[in-house]
């Protein structure tokens, strides 16, 4: 509906700033992630992205700066902390437990998550309804290490999603598949999105990422060099300039 009222935020970034050394690789961004969002990132190689969704996700610490979920600060929390405060992460490199089977993959997920479920058989029931919504069923028994990148992919965001995320935040998901398998990813992302599920999505591929991305923020430089809903995000002259390389006007050839 027109009239309707946007959705309140579930992640707040306000002024984020990391220095290595005397280099600030992420400088002074602030943003908001609205639930029901698929919220993107994108930008150059070095661009920060990389930097800022660490931080979020728990993995480094900022130099200063805040990051808030529903007017929590959660920017001194650990990762474990975070998967219980509703906020899960997938890796752009995949981490199954290789000698594990799937569906023990995602059971250990599940144990860790925010139901806290303590039982094996509870957490093995609801490792299976996860496994059969993302159409893993049939690998469950299988060894993680047999599975193919694609599928390795797609036990990542299942494992994260067995923690009962209000927030997945997904690290280049989408890298190292065909086409085919990107197109598939990029639909079980608007799945989950439409499951209730708010989602943050660091991504290269500019394609992939204004294809399924409610709004987008674009770093250069570790700055904020634009946000917007993805028509805004594809004809701005600065990041057409910034992420393709060329000046405003001029047109690619080849």
């Amino acid at each position: 509906m027109a009239d309707a009222k946007p959705k309140p935020p579930i992640l707040e970034v306000e002024r984020l700033t990391k220095y290595f050394g005397g280099l600030a690789a992420v400088k002074d961004v602030s943003f908001e992630v609205r639930e029901g969002q698929i919220f993107g990132f994108i930008g150059p190689n070095g661009a920060g992205k990389t930097t800022l969704f660490s931080i979020i996700a728990g993995a480094l610490k900022p130099s200063s700066g805040k990051v808030r979920s529903r007017g929590r600060d959660i920017t001194a929390l650990k990762p474990f902390q975070l998967v219980q405060a509703g906020i899960a992460r997938t890796h752009q490199i995949v981490r199954p437990f290789r000698e594990m089977t799937v569906l023990e993959n995602v059971k250990l997920a599940s144990h860790f998550g925010r139901k806290n479920v303590t039982s094996d058989s509870a957490a093995e029931e609801h490792a299976m309804q996860i496994l059969t919504w993302f159409g893993m069923e049939t690998f469950a028994q299988k060894s993680a290490s047999i599975l193919s990148v694609g599928l390795q992919k797609r036990l990542e965001i299942t494992r994260a999603m067995a923690t009962e995320p209000d927030l997945l935040l997904c690290d280049e998901i989408c890298g190292g598949l065909t086409h085919v398998e990107t197109a598939a990813m990029l639909d079980w992302l608007r799945r989950i999105r439409d499951r209730g599920t708010t989602v943050m999505y660091v991504e290269h591929d500019v394609k992939a990422i204004t294809a399924v991305c409610d709004r987008i923020l674009v770093l250069n430089y570790g700055r904020k060099l634009s946000e917007g809903a993805p028509d805004h995000i594809q004809q701005d002259p600065a990041v057409i300039e910034a992420y393709l390389g060329h000046p405003p006007g001029r047109r690619q050839e080849g």
